[in-house]
This record gives structure tokens, sequence and C-alpha cells, in this order.
């Protein structure tokens, strides 16, 4: 295998790989070739995702796996699921998409995950993690319903196999007896063991024709003898369980092979080639490394999970040799305002624990977990139990903040509602990645929270209009004896100055931040820096909102009163959002202002970069001022 210190920055030569056109290409190869096909695709795979930035670490480490996938299978016949997308740009490389990888993640190229109307070889959509269990269990359920021969394979991994989901789903497969395989990309992030002369043994024993022969056929022969069946059972597991996790999975109904080694191809192939016409639930563990291949990557998994595209070094020239002034300081990411927060909170409250769902680089939890690690809790990719374990350390009177992305925060909001806001406990919720989030697309943009959170009842909500805002929201929230949320954008802010008390807003009070005439521009957030800008072009009032729940109905009141038209913005969906909440208001009151309701449209906004998506959904600067004039007449 050929070992990469640095991104290609031109196109490497692939011989063998521009042959292939789809995976058909790929099968007529000889074993012999793959190696080669493999060094191929991985320095493909640096080179584009240099040019266009992305997910990194794991698709590199998956290279050999999905050739010997596509190799063994017929896809697209054969499902392959694959589960966070983020291993997939390999396969998407193999099934037809090559010459277009450069556009990945840009708007209109390819998405950062598979997707089911961007090729027939990706049979189902992901973006969150720990759902190809159950989808590959359904394809598998709905072939043998249907009298189909074609085979299912789910591939997880990259800590996926952490999430209850994904246990909900091999305790089904194995309960309905299945033909479907699960590989368990074991990248030494999750519950990896080293490959070791032992465990390469028993991973050829466990998959050899002899051994499924002898297994099989002593299966029928022992059934015949009152409790030889359970013994010779027992004895297997025994043997199985000092030198693998096969016990765990045998439990469940699967049969369990590994573990092997995910970059060895032949062995690979010679597995799958043997697996993939068993009977019932198959489980294959491959290890394999993250970063393969890319130096820089394999000594720093996490760092390298992801990266921004490459810029090329300018041409030389006498210019290039002058002197460039320093460029500014950056404002803060709000992330960064969090973490910050967070530490200084913890320091004068000792109540204080923060929780994350695997999220502990993005939502910026590093220096707390060195500075309070005994009061750090990074629950992996288990976003229900985040939620039930704030609900239960606030029944015992800590104060827990869970730190979650918004798009993530759906998957715990039954335990929300039931486990938090029914019983009023006093949990605080760091949304983060609020609005467009840009290159990841519609699994990852929170565009939904302001609407499925506005209904629960006593929950407080909060959305920032600068860092220094939410500073203060994230004081107030924690201070507040109840469930409360702050909802923050990805990235930086207009670069607001952040004090270091730690002050508190009153609950429930905007603040107008320009009078004007004629329109009164309620914006919500993130929204408030364009409707600033707007209003000053038509002379409008801007009142920041600060709370999407309780809404200052005096400031909604009287801005209705002296303004010939309300216009509500906000960096959600508009159906149920904050502009609901403000209509709710003024028909209660009897109040027939009208109102126009700004944010984002009714459909799934795919992907592209945040300054492209809010073009795109009317919410920059000129897209609100002509949705006003159009309304105005």
């Amino acid at each position: 295998m050929k070992q990469f210190d640095t991104i290609p920055t031109e196109r490497p030569l692939t011989p063998l790989l521009d042959r292939i056109d789809s995976p058909e290409a790929l099968r007529h190869f000889s074993e012999t070739q793959l190696k080669q096909l493999a060094d191929e695709l991985r320095a493909y795979l640096l080179y584009t995702v240099g040019v266009s930035g992305g997910h990194f670490g794991a698709g590199l480490g998956v290279v050999e796996l999905t050739t010997a996938l596509h190799y063994a299978l017929d896809t697209p016949e054969d499902r392959i699921v694959w589960d966070v997308g983020h291993q997939a740009y390999p396969h998407k490389i193999l099934t037809g998409r090559r010459d277009v990888m450069h556009t990945m993640r840009q708007q209109y190229g390819l998405a950062a995950f598979p997707k089911r109307d961007e090729s027939e070889f990706d049979t189902f959509g992901v973006g969150h993690s720990s759902t190809s269990i159950s989808a590959a269990l359904g394809m598998a359920l709905a072939a043998r319903n249907q009298n189909q021969p074609r085979r299912v394979c789910a591939v997880i991994g990259d800590g996926a196999l952490t999430a209850g989901m994904a246990f909900e789903a091999l305790a089904h497969a194995g309960h309905v007896n299945a033909n479907m395989l699960v590989v368990l990309n074991d990248n030494e992030m999750s519950i990896s063991e080293n490959v070791g002369g032992i465990a390469t043994y028993l991973s050829r024993i466990l998959s050899s024709e002899p051994y499924i022969a002898v297994r099989e056929g002593s299966k029928r022969v022992l059934s015949h003898l009152p409790g030889a069946l359970d013994i010779a059972r027992r004895t297997e597991e025994h043997v199985k369980g000092m030198v693998s996790p096969a016990t765990l999975f045998e439990e469940m109904g699967f049969n369990y092979t590994g573990p092997v080694d995910g970059h060895d191809l032949p062995r690979l192939v010679k597995t799958l080639n043997a697996l993939k016409d068993r009977k019932g639930p198959q489980f294959l563990h491959v290890v394999t490394k993250k970063g393969r291949g890319f130096l820089p990557g394999e000594q720093d998994p996490i760092g390298y999970h992801a990266i921004t595209k490459l810029e090329k070094e300018p041409v030389s020239s006498a210019a290039a040799s002058v002197a460039k002034p320093a460029p500014a300081a950056k404002p803060q990411k709000y992330c960064n305002v969090f973490g910050r927060w967070l530490c200084d909170m913890a320091a004068v409250d000792e109540r204080l624990l923060a929780i994350t769902p695997a999220m502990r680089e993005g939502s910026d939890l590093v220096q707390f977990s060195k500075d309070y690690p005994a009061r750090y809790f990074d629950v992996a990719i288990a976003e229900q139990h985040a939620v039930t374990l704030a609900a239960g350390m606030a029944c015992e009177g800590a104060k827990p903040v869970v730190a979650i992305y918004s798009t993530f925060l759906q998957r715990g909001y039954d335990q929300l509602v039931h486990d938090v806001a029914v019983q009023n406990l006093d949990v605080t919720f760091a949304i983060d990645r609020a609005g467009l989030v840009g290159e990841d697309g519609s699994t990852h943009h929170g565009a939904l929270d302001l609407s499925f959170l506005r209904c629960v009842p006593d929950l407080v909500i909060m959305a920032p209009s600068n860092e220094s805002e939410c500073r203060k929201m994230l004081t107030t929230a924690y201070h507040y004896d109840g469930p409360a949320a702050v909802r923050y954008p990805r990235g930086t802010g207009p670069g607001a100055v952040v004090a270091e008390a730690l002050d508190t807003i009153e609950i429930g009070r905007a603040a107008t931040l320009r009078e004007g005439a004629g329109v009164a521009l309620l914006a919500f957030g993130s929204m408030v820096t364009p409707a600033l800008e707007v209003a000053e072009r038509l002379d409008a009032t801007v009142i920041d909102m600060r709370f999407v729940k309780p809404l200052d109905r005096a400031a909604v009141i009287d801005a209705a009163g002296r303004h010939e038209l309300l216009v509500t913005v906000e960096e959600n969906v508009v159906s149920g959002g904050a502009g609901s909440g403000v209509g709710e208001l003024l028909a209660s009151e009897g109040v027939s202002t009208p109102l126009l309701s700004l944010g984002i449209p009714d459909r799934f906004i795919e992907h592209g970069t945040p300054a492209e998506l809010l073009i795109e959904c009317g919410l920059d600067a000129d897209g609100l001022e002509a949705s006003i004039k159009a309304r105005l007449g």
C-alpha cells in the first residue's frame, strides 16, 4: 500500500480506476489487480477531497472494504446500506461519480452523504448515524416477502454502533432470522481490539467452508440428542468469547465472523464470498484504521475527520514578496462562546454537569473535559440517553447542560417532552448548528427546532443575535428554574465584544434596535443582522425579539399599533416557527395589522455554503427587501 505524507494537488495517474464506470466493470478485474486498484482509489480520494473539502479519514479507512464489497456483491441488485455517510466517498467514486467528485458538498453538486435520488447504488439516504441495520433489515424482509433472492449488507462504523437504535435492529434481525449481512467497520474509534495472530486464525476458521459445514452439520446431528445441542452451543460460545466479542452478537441471533483485517483485500474478498449466501443473520467484524494511507490522518484521526478544500499556492512574483499586513482577528464562533461560558459557569457553580452525544470537538467541550473531567459526560451517539440522563441528574439537584446540535436534538425529542418538560426539570439545552449549516445538506440543517420546541409547554426558548447576547442567554437559561434552550448558529456572528461577566437578561423581553416608520421587522437570532441592513434601506423599525417563547407580548402589540406591516424573520421553517407564534398572539388579541412571516420555505434545503443557501431561501438582505416590497405592492 502506498503511504502519503501530503494531499496531492495534481490529479494522480489511475489507469485501472479510470476504466471503472460502475461496479460491473470492477468485477471484470482479477483479484490480483485489486491491490493496485485500491492504491489508485486511495490516491484519487485524497486528491478530490483536497479539491472539494469534506469528510476524509473514514473514507480512507474503507478503501479496501468498499472495493471488496462491490467486487463480491452484485450491486446494485444486491443492496449495500452505508451508515454515517462519512464512509461513502470511495463508494461514490466506484459507482459512476468519479469525474464529478470535485463538486462534492457544493451547491448543485454531489451530496456529502449517500442520497437515493443521486444514484441507484445509494440504496438509503443517510446523514445521522446508526440507521443502516434497521434500513437493511427492512430491505431484507421486503425481499423475503417478494421472494427476491437479492443480498442485503449494512456497513456500520465510525462509532455508530454506540447508538441504541443499532442494537434494537440487531435484536430484531436475530428474532426474525433475516438473511442479511452486517459489517462492523471497527476503525479503532469505538469497540476495537487489535488484530493478532489468534484473532486472524479464528476469523479464517469461522468463515471457512469446512467450519460452516461442520457447524451446521453438527447442529442437525446433535438436535436429536437430548441436551447435546445446548452443550455444543455453549462450548462454541465459550471458545469464541475468549478471543473475540462474538458471544454478544451470537446471543442476538447472528453468526459472528472476525475480526478480519480490513486492509487485507484477498482475505476480505474470500470472507465476503464465504458469507454472502449464508442463510440467517451474519455479522462480520472488520478492523480498519481511520485515515489509512495518509500519515497525518492516521496520527490524528479526529483532526482529519474532515478537511476544508486546499488552496493552491499562488504563482511567485515580485508582488508576492511584498509583506502583507497581518489579518484581522476573526470573531469568535458561537460554539467557542459556549465553550468559554461553560468553563466560567462551572467555576462558580459546582452543580454544573455537561453532557454531549459524541460532539466534544464540534460543541467546543474540549477545555471543559480537561478542566472538569468528573463533570463531563460524553454518552456517544445516544441522543435519547443524553436527554434522559440530564433529567435524572436534575432530579437530584444537579444543573445539567446538554450541548447538542439542532438536527441531533430531533432524536431526543420524546425524551425532552416526557422526561424533562412534563416534569419541569431544570435542564439547559445549548442547541448548536441552528439554521442553515451549509455543505452537509438537508440532514444537518437545524431548520425545524423552533417549530418542534415552541409547542412544548413551559419551555423557554432564546435565540441570540450576536456573541454577547449568546453568553447572556446561556446564563439566563442556566439560572431559569425549569427547562430552557438557547439555539445559536454554526460559525461566527457579527463580532460583538463578549464581556466576562455572567450577566442575565429579563425573560420574555425584546429589544428595539432601530426606530422607523411603516414597517417593523421582528427579527429572531441570526436574522437580526440582515434585518438591520434592510431597515436602513426602508427606514423600518427593527426589534430583536430575543425570545421565541415567551414572546414579548407588549412589544408585539405596540409595534402592531404603530406600523402598517409587521415582518417576522427567522432562520427556521416558516411552518410553526417563531412567526407563527407572533401570528397566534395577534389573533388572540384581535389585532388585524398585516403580518408577513419570512423564513426557510416548506421544503428540504440541499447543500451549499450558508451564504448561498440564505440567498436561495430569500433570507439575505436583498431577499428580505424584495419580499417586503412585494408585500407592500
